[in-house]
């Protein structure tokens, strides 16, 4: 066709060629030839692997059949199978995005014409491609990576939580897995079993760590950057180096060295308090639950304040000196400074790194495995293996390490997204990029 003419049913006939086959239109009335022959090859490249795509898609809604006369790496791995089917559907969703790329484009290209009354030229057309096409191409394989190795995991791990995939009788290759619904979520939020009251024990618990480590480490920060700007001697810069320390040094070497000093046994820190007469009996520092919960909360101050009391002091820094010195002009104390000027304007600056140190909290693993490896034991820990200080994070590591209870652990892991992501798309959305577009 030579010429196209600009009225509805002309543009109705490029978006039906265009939604019969990618490309379609670009070739036969637009006359961009190559743009036309890229959408082309994308759905012949789909029709290629359509077989398999449905193959594998009805493997993951399967999961395999049970053979169990088979050598067993012969049999079905209903795992395998899960992850082929979440990346061929990956696969499916990323096509259609393309063929209704392909779809627009097709209209935008109509309506250039409409405008212009003529088509381009093949070398404007493939300048205009290719300038176009530079960004996709360039984002391309960072898009790639993102979807197989962060999309595609996550969404394997919220499926595994609607499947019955534990030990002893479904681990494959040797047994399949089956799809249970919402079973899993059941089990671990109804009724009084031991799995359910040992739920709710480590959430509340996680819940309160969570809130307890970040604000100890914030205020705790903060006290110091105030009093280290208010002191008036030259060894102020020695202290923040030694206040610094215990956030330099790595946690995992830090929790193992607390663990030992305070073993009820045979830890310096009794042997000390006993030395000099202060107490007379041993305390188990990490012997009984809430002793164990409170040494975890005390360790970790010692830990992280450091990282806040460097925030807070460049943070006031930053405040001008004329407000304090007016304040002080109307009558003001060094106290109502503080709660008046400078604790506003830190809160403000901080604040979305607050949320972010709660969030980082929640799934503060070091900080409880490496002091106590989530022990005391309590009442239901033979069954769970969840301890008294034991949080989300270090309990899934030991439903998937020990246990292999990969569904329950996945249970868990989907309500600790519910429950962070809201905190990370606030925290996003305050950003000054994302409200403005730049840095």
């Amino acid at each position: 066709m030579a010429t196209l003419p600009a009225d509805k049913s002309a543009a109705k006939k490029i978006k039906v060629t265009a939604s019969c086959f990618m490309g379609l239109a670009h070739l036969l009335y637009l006359k961009d030839f190559v743009k036309g022959a890229l959408f082309a090859l994308c759905e012949i490249l789909f029709i290629v692997l359509l077989p398999t795509t449905v193959s594998k898609l009805i493997g993951m809604v399967t999961l395999g059949t049970p053979h169990p006369e088979l050598p067993v790496k012969q049999r079905d791995n209903s795992i395998f199978m899960l992850i082929d089917g979440i990346l061929f559907i990956a696969i499916l969703v990323v096509f259609v995005i393309v063929y209704l790329m392909s779809i627009k484009s097709a209209e935008k290209d109509y309506a250039e014409y409409c405008r212009t009354g003529s088509f381009k030229t093949q070398k404007e057309l493939l300048n205009t491609t290719l300038g176009k096409s530079f960004p996709i191409v360039g984002l391309a394989p960072a898009f790639i990576m993102v979807v197989v190795f962060v999309v595609v995991p996550l969404l394997f791990s919220v499926a595994v939580a609607f499947t019955n995939y534990s030990d002893p009788s479904h681990i494959p290759p040797s047994n399949t897995v089956d799809w249970v619904g919402f079973q899993n979520f059941a089990e671990l939020f109804g009724g009084h079993t031991n799995w359910s009251i040992g739920f709710a024990r480590v959430a509340i618990w996680t819940l309160v760590w969570a809130v307890l480590a970040t604000f100890t480490c914030y205020f705790g920060g903060l006290i110091i950057a105030v009093l280290l700007k208010e002191i008036d001697v030259k060894i102020a810069p020695v202290f923040r180096f030694i206040f610094i320390l215990p956030y330099a040094v790595p946690s995992v070497v830090s929790m193992l060295v607390w663990k030992n000093l305070l073993n009820g046994t045979f830890g310096i820190v009794n042997r000390t308090l006993t030395a000099i007469g202060l107490i007379h009996a041993p305390i188990p520092w990490l012997g009984s639950t809430h002793m164990a919960q409170f040494t975890c909360v005390l360790i970790n101050l010692w830990a992280g304040f450091g990282y806040f009391m460097l925030l807070a002091m460049g943070t006031m820094t930053a405040i001008s000196e004329d407000m304090n010195e007016a304040a002080r002009i109307d009558g003001a104390n060094k106290v109502q400074i503080l709660t008046k000027i400078t604790m506003p304007l830190v809160l403000y600056q901080t604040l979305p790194l607050i949320i972010m140190s709660f969030a980082h909290n929640v799934n503060n693993f070091g900080a409880i495995f490496f002091l106590t490896g989530g022990a005391p034991s309590v009442s239901d820990s033979t069954t769970t293996l969840a301890g008294g200080t034991d949080i989300l994070v270090t309990w899934i590591y030991k439903l998937t390490m020990t246990l292999m209870k990969y569904n329950y652990a996945s249970v868990i892991a989907v309500m600790i997204f519910i429950v962070l992501a809201p905190f990370a798309i606030f925290n996003f959305r305050n950003t000054k990029a994302y409200k403005e577009g730049s840095l």
